[in-house]
């Protein structure tokens, strides 16, 4: 009888600790949102105004989880296929920029580009590394979290890519406007996966 205290104990503990990190990860999303966001309208890049929206989106889903964290099984599948349509903003926010630039493809100054696509790439890193652990708990809506993280890492460096391509070898618009297709692409591709997580959750709920 002494093991099912024990085993509360232990999910208590996992959901504290699963709580603490996803805040933490999302004040990061937060801070790193203002200087990408700051410097895409600096610079008239594609890439990283998509990519700051989805630093929005991140901690927007990871404030999301630390209240959903002591729901209901159903009520955290319905809210891991809200999670999957707040992926999908940045991929739509990528898209109406990358129209917008088509309008003027202006070429982004791409050192600057380079250099804020590396601090991304930094801060994204910590995020993926710290919710690794936990991606397998609670369902779509870690799973959420933990996707986000990693696409992020891919389009900083594709980020980082685009603009050494552009300073080197390709002086065009084009590098920018490829990879902000490409996370709107990734974006898209996490939040399909997060609704078929969260839909197979509400209906093993529902079972």
């Amino acid at each position: 009888m002494a093991a099912e205290p024990l085993h509360h104990d232990a999910e208590d503990g996992h959901a504290a600790a699963l709580r603490r990190v996803v805040l933490v990860v999302a004040a990061l999303n937060l801070s790193y949102f203002g200087v990408e966001f700051a410097m895409a309208l600096s610079i008239g890049s594609v890439s990283l105004f998509a990519d700051s929206v989805d630093f929005l989106e991140d901690a927007s889903v990871n404030i999301l989880i630390a209240v959903a964290i002591g729901w209901s099984a159903r009520r955290r599948a319905q809210l891991g296929m809200g999670l999957a349509l707040i992926i999908l903003a940045p991929a739509l926010a990528g898209l109406w920029t990358v129209w917008q630039k088509l309008a003027s493809p202006v070429p982004p100054a791409p050192w600057p580009l380079t250099l804020t696509g590396t601090g991304a790439l930094l801060v994204n890193t910590v995020c993926a590394l710290t919710l690794a652990r936990f991606r397998h708990r609670h369902g779509s809506l870690t799973k959420a979290a933990f996707l986000s993280a990693r696409n992020d890492v891919l389009a900083n460096i594709a980020i980082i890519a685009a603009g050494v391509v552009t300073a080197t070898l390709w002086p065009s618009a084009w590098p920018d406007l490829i990879v902000g297709l490409a996370i709107a692409a990734m974006n898209a591709d996490a939040a399909r996966e997060v609704w078929e997580a969260a839909h197979g959750e509400a209906k093993a709920a529902q079972a």
